[in-house]
């Protein structure tokens, strides 16, 4: 039972890439998930989620308009489709999921919470934006 991020790279300012969020041992259409980035240096911060029923989703007003959350309920992965990238996009994204919707938003709001306060937690994939 896992989640695994991938897709990530190293692409010049303006580009795109599309990061991957697979899980195994679980259906992940039952959970809400969510990425998150940490740049070197400064806290870890909530890019998107995605609700598990209703579809909702939420961004952070950094990404609001380059980047998309996405569900694929046949291959059991959520994606992050991010266009237009800027150099400030550089980090480490990762994604998460869990039952509650209260573990990733509150008030209208993205929130991060520890490692541990996640159902599951994936792996970190690089994401390294030129310019």
């Amino acid at each position: 039972v896992q989640l695994q991020a991938c897709g990530g790279g190293l692409v010049q300012a303006g580009g795109s890439l599309r990061l991957s969020c697979a899980a195994s041992g679980f259906s992940l259409d039952k959970y809400v998930v969510g990425w998150f980035r940490q740049a070197p240096g400064k806290e870890r911060e909530g890019v998107s989620c995605i609700f598990k029923y209703s579809g909702v989703t939420y961004y952070a007003d950094s990404v609001k308009g380059r980047f998309t959350i996405s569900r694929d309920t046949d291959n059991n992965t959520v994606y992050l489709q991010m266009a237009s990238l800027k150099p400030e996009d550089t980090a480490v994204y990762t994604c998460a999921a869990d039952w509650d919707v209260s573990t990733f938003v509150y008030g209208g709001r993205l929130i991060v919470r520890e490692n541990t306060g996640y159902d599951y937690w994936g792996q970190g994939t690089q994401v390294t934006v030129s310019s």
